[in-house]
């Protein structure tokens, strides 16, 4: 990673606030702080309101978790963000969508997605590509998710994007035990 290791005996008060936050996360009570975690303790005002968007968007949304899980992971194979993708197809095989697919997207191909997860992966891929929702994408996310999804979808794909490329500005490594699935050596 392109920051330093940050210390957990040497912390500021502010980065100690954060830390008590992220403590209580799943992923960092597995692992500890990797992946984006670990970059945002060296700006712990900006990681706090990242922590609290993210809690947001995985927690406390009303979409269901593979339709999240499928944009999160369009944005991760977008930006191929190893980190991202890798850390993400695990919690989107968890929330039932096939892995199969996920390796389709991660390969560049079309997954076959279908229904609400197409949904997901039509929108993120438009609003990455096109920067804006096509009429019938919108029609069909507000008819699907209503307005409350609507927003929390793209919300989701918005903040992963900032997920995806601080993990890549940083050049954030794997954690143990994740392989990169963009990785052709294989």
């Amino acid at each position: 990673m392109r920051l330093p290791e940050v210390d957990l005996d040497a912390l500021t008060n502010d980065q100690q606030t954060l830390y008590n936050a992220l403590s209580t996360r799943p992923e960092v009570q597995r692992s500890g702080l990797v992946g984006p975690f670990a970059v945002w303790m060296h700006a712990p005002q900006m990681g706090a309101a990242m922590e609290q968007l993210g809690q947001a968007v995985r927690f406390d949304a009303s979409l269901p978790a593979n339709v999240t899980e499928v944009a999160i992971c369009t944005v991760g194979a977008f930006y191929r963000s190893p980190f991202e993708f890798a850390a993400h197809k695990v919690m989107a095989v968890n929330a039932g969508v096939a892995a199969s697919k996920l390796d389709r997207l991660a390969a560049g191909r079309d997954p076959g997605f279908e229904g609400d997860e197409a949904t997901a992966h039509v929108a993120a891929t438009e609003l990455l590509a096109d920067h804006r929702l096509s009429e019938q994408t919108s029609a069909d996310i507000d008819e699907r998710f209503g307005p409350t999804g609507a927003v929390e979808l793209v919300t989701t794909i918005g903040y992963y994007v900032l997920v995806s490329l601080t993990l890549n500005g940083f050049d954030v490594p794997l954690a143990d035990g994740m392989a990169d699935p963009f990785d052709r050596s294989r």
